[in-house]
């Protein structure tokens, strides 16, 4: 269930930003009429019949604005960064503290070279 909502929201973003002027146009359409009494540029000059399309005109700009500086954002989080290092030698200095002496010592009794081991013999 989480999963399905985390996509969904993806989803949702993923379209939100990429159809942008969409929404900016679809808004415009549905609130013509406040657009052009309210918030028009051009309100008290009827004769240009703007009719709020200088409010369309601004916020289009800005959704530009907004997708270039996202889109420049996308650019430099594609660069990594380089991770120089420097060389540094370290130095380790090995101090013997005791040395011990063990009582066993290897003798090899076993020079011919057949006495190499051998499988057990089935038979």
């Amino acid at each position: 269930m989480m999963k399905r909502i985390t996509a969904m929201l993806l989803l949702i973003a993923l379209l939100t930003a990429n159809y942008s002027y969409f929404f900016v146009y679809a808004g415009f359409e549905l609130n013509k009429k406040y657009i052009a009494t309210t918030l028009c540029e051009n309100r008290d000059k009827p004769q240009l019949h703007c009719e709020g399309k200088c409010y369309f005109m601004k916020k289009i700009k800005q959704a530009g604005e907004k997708e270039k500086s996202a889109e420049r954002q996308a650019q430099k989080n594609l660069f990594q960064e380089v991770f120089y290092a420097t060389e540094s030698t370290q130095v380790f200095y090995n101090q013997l503290i005791r040395q011990i002496i063990t009582p066993y010592q290897y003798s090899d009794q076993s020079a011919s070279p057949g006495s190499i081991y051998q499988p057990p013999r089935v038979g």
